[in-house]
């Protein structure tokens, strides 16, 4: 694999993480006491979802810098990563070895209830927070999603009309930097749709020699 490609794309999702920390900023403030997302809510981290390889390539640098930075906690997040994979590996959609599903909505509805490896269960709190898949940054406050319709966490906005939706709403991506960082990895064999287990699962405790 290029390294200087891989820098390069790690250099623009820098960029769109920081893009999109100043779009979910704004729609937090439009939205005021609807948005009740606190530390310890974990509803949204409970069952798989898909993430691009954009989120594993980020995932895979959170877990080897926690494992330098905290290796205690690194070990807990890679076993509960572990016994995840165990679990759903019998009725997985996609491929067992690899993780890249075939079928990105297909998930066994026994895992619906089991928080993510990456959630620590004492504190309530993603052990991999500045790592955290862009599903997990923006969901809660009301985005326009790719279909150009509202999307929100259902615990938000109770009481809102749609009218308040649409002004609190903002788009995460207007200039499309993530479809063009999933293009490059795509160039360089990193393609499919994957889960946050399978991929801590498989992530290096160091960086490569």
């Amino acid at each position: 694999m290029p390294v200087q490609s891989v820098i390069q794309i790690e250099a623009g999702d820098r960029q769109l993480l920081a893009n999109i920390a100043e779009a979910v900023a704004e729609v937090s403030r439009r939205s005021g006491d609807w948005l009740v997302c606190r530390p310890g809510c974990i509803e949204c981290c409970k069952g798989p979802f898909a993430i691009t390889q954009l989120d594993a390539l980020r995932l895979r640098e959170g877990l080897r810098t926690l494992s330098v930075a905290d290796p205690p906690r690194a070990e807990r997040v890679r076993r509960r990563a572990a016994e995840y994979v165990a679990a759903i590996t019998p009725n997985f959609p996609g491929d067992p070895v690899t993780g890249v599903l075939s079928e990105e909505d297909a998930f066994p509805e026994a895992m619906d209830d089991i928080p993510c490896p990456a959630l620590d269960p004492d504190t309530g709190c993603c052990d991999l927070y500045g790592a955290r898949p862009i599903t997990c940054r923006t969901f809660g406050p009301v985005m326009w999603t790719g279909e150009g319709s509202l999307g929100a966490c259902e615990l938000c906005y109770d009481g809102a009309t749609d009218e308040e939706k649409i002004r609190c709403a903002v788009d995460i991506d207007p200039e499309g930097l993530e479809a063009e960082l999933l293009a490059g990895l795509d160039a360089l064999g990193l393609r499919g749709m994957t889960i946050v287990a399978f991929v801590l699962v498989s992530a290096p405790s160091t960086h490569p020699a």
